[in-house]
């Protein structure tokens, strides 16, 4: 607890499902928590819950396909906040279901936009603010698909953030700036589906390990929640 008391986090896409899951769970291990979604209402909830906790919280809005609404979501939490302690990239999408060679180059585009290149300016603004401080932890979700090629830039998407998350913890190695990437498993969500493995609370305490790792453990490591959740 000691560790994340007062800590500032930014979740994203913390509106609902498993990044609402996540940005309550913060706020409940003492945490100031930002919470983001496309719209500042689709917020109020999460925020609601946070400072009901007596921590403080707000919400910013932004789309993350849009590089200049991500430049403006880093803007303003480093205006509010001189810069986060904890970047949990929850926010994802899923390209339309199409056969592999029906597959457009905007399904490309927007998957890789939402799930690869915002979590990556968003490392790429925070990071220096965590190292200056000696403190920061990154976790990047992402996903056990496989043989599923009607989402293959889904899939390729969050292996390109596995990479990016081993590159970047090779960057940051003796910093103390620790970054891994958390696998939730296929759960019933609105992305996940009601035929999904996985009710929801399977995925704490899971979802909070890269956010709990100490000098000396992984980083750059992809975590599977589910192998946590008999400590529930």
């Amino acid at each position: 607890m000691s560790t994340l008391e007062q800590k500032w986090a930014l979740v994203t896409g913390a509106t609902r499902g498993i990044g609402k899951v996540i940005a309550e769970e913060l706020g409940r291990r003492g945490c100031n928590v930002i919470v983001h979604g496309r719209t500042a209402s689709a917020c109020a909830a999460t925020v609601d819950r946070i400072t009901a906790m007596g921590r403080e919280s707000f919400a910013i809005a932004a789309a993350l396909e849009d590089a200049a609404q991500v430049q403006q979501l880093i803007d303003t939490a480093m205006q509010r906040t001189g810069g986060v302690d904890i970047l949990y990239n929850n926010a994802g999408l899923q390209n339309a279901w199409r056969e592999i060679s029906d597959l457009t180059y905007e399904d490309w585009q927007h998957t890789f936009a939402v799930n690869v290149f915002a979590p990556a300016m968003l490392c790429a603004a925070f990071v220096p603010v965590m190292k200056s401080r000696g403190f920061g932890r990154i976790a990047n979700v992402s996903s056990g698909i496989q043989d599923c090629p009607q989402l293959s830039p889904y899939g390729a998407a969050k292996w390109a953030i596995d990479k990016y998350t081993a590159e970047l913890a090779a960057e940051l190695q003796g910093t103390n700036v620790m970054v891994n990437a958390i696998d939730p498993g296929w759960i019933k969500t609105d992305l996940g589906g009601p035929n999904a493995d996985h009710e929801i609370d399977t995925v704490l305490p899971g979802m909070m390990v890269p956010i709990l790792v100490q000098p000396g453990d992984p980083t750059g490591h992809k975590f599977r929640a589910q192998d946590f959740k008999h400590l529930k």
